[in-house]
């Protein structure tokens, strides 16, 4: 279960209690990314999931700066 536990400035206090352990997790959320109205004790459901799309460009992203350097390398060592 994740409850607010308080406000500060910008960020919203989260904690987290898990089922499989007593102990609690807090972190913290910018009050940007979460619903208007929410207040201290309020309880909270996230749902999390991989963003293929996103994940697909920045793999496209890292192939092609790879492919770029790997090619300049090649050049400067045929000059040298």
């Amino acid at each position: 279960m994740l409850i607010i536990d308080r406000f500060e400035e910008n960020w919203a206090i989260i904690e987290a209690q898990l089922r499989e352990t007593p102990n609690k997790v807090i972190f913290k959320l910018p009050r940007s990314i979460l619903p208007d109205g929410l207040k201290e004790g309020d309880c909270l459901d996230i749902i999390i999931k991989k963003n293929e799309a996103a994940t697909e460009l920045r793999k496209n992203q890292a192939s092609v700066l790879l492919h770029k350097l790997t090619n300049n390398n090649k050049e400067e060592d045929s000059l040298g």
